[in-house]
């Protein structure tokens, strides 16, 4: 896979459905903004989004704006289509990324534009985002390097 980019993923969903306790995150990507759950009585990051903190029970929740970095934790690459309509979008990666602003949470996301043999665990990444064409804003990844 020499010289291969990531490409970004195919997008196979209409619709992200939300709810009083995801929305915040979405409302946040539609500024470019990348907002994390933090806790207002122990101050623990949690992700996803959950009515209570798993510290210490508290429903006191607040959103706090992180910055771009992140450092992969895990990824694998998809190299085959396996939905029609998918061809364009290979070869793509699937990343957890690590938030060190957000006390280590990990997100799930896409790593994008990086060379392919250069992604590995613990390599820094930065925020980058996707405007899609049905209204959703996604925060992906690439390579620092």
């Amino acid at each position: 896979m020499t010289d291969t980019i990531a490409k970004y993923p195919p997008l196979l969903v209409e619709t992200i459905d939300t709810n009083a306790w995801t929305a915040p995150f979405w409302q946040g990507t539609a500024r470019h903004e990348l907002t994390i759950p933090r806790c207002r009585d122990c101050g623990r990051f949690r992700m996803p989004p959950t009515p209570f903190c798993p510290g210490c029970q508290s429903q006191a929740i607040e959103w706090v704006a992180i910055g771009d970095k992140g450092a992969v934790y895990s990824f694998t690459l998809v190299t085959r289509s396996i939905i029609p309509g998918m061809d364009d979008s290979v070869p793509y990666v699937p990343a957890i990324i690590e938030l060190p602003d957000a006390g280590g949470v990990r997100l799930i996301t896409n790593i994008v534009e990086s060379p392919i043999d250069e992604i590995s665990v613990d390599a820094p990444c930065r925020l980058v985002w996707h405007d899609t064409a049905n209204g959703y804003t996604l925060p992906l990844y690439r390579l620092a390097s």
